[in-house]
């Protein structure tokens, strides 16, 4: 019998390379709606949406998301619309009777200054970055809904928090994108225009771990087949680079040949975010993902999009 599986938010990045792995593994009906069917901030038509379609499985990976920048200067419209997106799938999810749900939220729940690598289990002990707080709060409040549904009706509702992620169907806008993106489209432009140089945000420094979209996705269903995995697991591959290193990798696989300067009059944000993932590598599952050629395929992504028109910029 097939699982009719819903996967919000089916037209992003993560979105897309879940319905990539549905189809790969079989066994999925999966349903989608986009905006264009269902608003996800309107709680009534989500509710109904849900009763009528009656899905097995729910999978929340719609969100508002941005860089930086976009966090920084849209504070309240994020944590507005994804603490809405979060209720009303999990409430709306209850009532019609699903019996999973699995929600999606990101690193940057945990604290600015958390031990490194970070556990699942320093969520909530001191402050959080500043500068993508509002977003963080909703995430943290979609787990925390998700795991007290749990406790208190018995249900099957648990999260995945994802490290950076990067792959085909990314958000290439020069200001609300984020870091991999912006960069490939920064080095590729600058290659084009044969400019000397590219300076990037910030000292260089910070350290990011990235992980692959197809990887998240994998994880994801492998969480969705454990009887009972955690409340909440981190999926990262468990090694960063500086932002720095990063770029001097995008500029390579873009071949990008000038100089690459730092202007430190911009944030850097969180020094580093490293997750410690021996919690979902004790479950069996692993990334597979090169990071040298995940680079280069997004860049041929990146590549493919922008001679059809259709690239998000």
């Amino acid at each position: 019998m097939m699982t009719k599986t819903l996967i919000t938010g089916h037209r992003g990045m993560v979105g897309s390379a879940l319905v990539r792995e549905a189809a790969r593994r079989g066994g999925h009906d999966v349903l989608t709606a986009g905006r264009d069917r269902l608003d996800l901030l309107d709680q009534h038509a989500v509710f109904d949406f849900l009763a009528a379609e009656m899905p097995d499985i729910v999978i929340v990976a719609a969100a508002k998301v941005g860089g930086i920048h976009a966090n920084a200067t849209y504070p309240a419209d994020f944590i507005y619309e994804n603490l809405s997106i979060a209720a009303n799938l999990v409430e709306g999810s209850r009532r019609a009777g699903v019996p999973r749900v699995l929600f999606l939220g990101s690193s940057c729940i945990y604290p600015k200054l958390a031990p490194q690598p970070m556990t699942e289990d320093c969520l909530l002990t001191s402050p959080l970055e500043t500068t993508n707080e509002a977003y963080a709060i909703a995430k943290i409040a979609g787990l925390k809904l998700c795991q007290h549904y749990r406790a208190q009706h018995g249900l099957m509702y648990h999260s995945a928090m994802p490290t950076n992620l990067y792959g085909p169907g990314d958000n290439y806008h020069p200001e609300n994108s984020h870091v991999i993106p912006a960069l490939l489209r920064r080095f590729h432009e600058a290659k084009v225009a044969g400019a000397a140089s590219v300076t990037i945000w910030g000292t260089g420094t910070p350290r990011r771990e990235f992980l692959h979209v197809d990887d998240l996705a994998a994880a994801c269903f492998h969480l969705l087949g454990l009887a009972s995995p955690p409340d909440w697991v981190n999926v990262g591959v468990g090694e960063d680079v500086t932002i720095f290193e990063l770029a001097a990798l995008v500029a390579e696989t873009v071949g990008f040949t000038g100089e690459i300067l730092t202007d430190p009059s911009k944030p850097d944000g969180t020094p580093r975010k490293l997750l410690d993932i021996s919690r979902i590598k004790a479950t069996g599952w692993s990334p597979s993902i090169d990071f040298k050629q995940g680079l280069a395929g997004a860049y041929g992504d990146f590549l493919a999009s922008l001679e059809a028109g259709a690239a998000r910029l």
